[in-house]
């Protein structure tokens, strides 16, 4: 088996059908999914472009989160998780703008060491995100919906688990 096949078996194991797996919980499933987006978006961050990280990070989130309805066993396009994750952004607003603007002038003004500095930045609002993304799926599932209050609440409650996730060493994706 070549490392390439090797690989992708592990992607297709970890990612694309996830869903499938006996050896897991649904919640162990999703927090899987929510631990891989991190670390990816964070290594992602480590480029050293300004304000290129949106382009990158958010069609990621939207397809792991494609990846979560399915955990959830809910239906949906990667045109309606790309809706839910813009959802979420105008619903806790500024705070990720501010984000992403920061990311940008770290790059910006510390090129190369600002790609670094993003890391933590990037897998607690990733983290967030998922959080939320897997709430929503989670109610949805149940046929409930979320208000604006409980993504905000979710978002404010995954922030700080995020933040404090991204000082842990090293970056587990088992």
């Amino acid at each position: 088996m070549t490392i390439a096949s090797t690989l992708s078996e592990k992607f297709r194991e970890e990612v694309t059908e996830i869903e499938f797996r006996n050896d897991l919980t649904v919640q162990e499933k999703a927090d899987r999914v929510i631990q891989i987006t991190c670390v990816a978006c964070a290594a992602i961050a480590v480029q050293p472009l300004p304000f290129a990280d949106i382009f990158a990070l958010t069609p990621l989130q939207t397809y792991m989160g494609t990846r979560i309805a399915a955990i959830r066993g809910v239906p949906v396009t990667e045109s309606e998780a790309s809706d839910l994750v813009k959802e979420i952004i105008g619903v806790v607003g500024l705070g990720v703008v501010a984000q992403q603007t920061a990311i940008g002038l770290f790059k910006t003004i510390l090129p190369f060491l600002g790609g670094l500095m993003t890391l933590p930045l990037v897998y607690g609002l990733t983290f967030a995100i998922m959080e939320v993304i897997d709430a929503w799926y989670e109610a949805k599932s149940r046929n409930a919906t979320l208000t604006a209050t409980d993504i905000k609440t979710i978002w404010q409650r995954s922030r700080a688990e995020g933040d404090a996730n991204s000082r842990r060493e090293p970056y587990d994706v088992r």
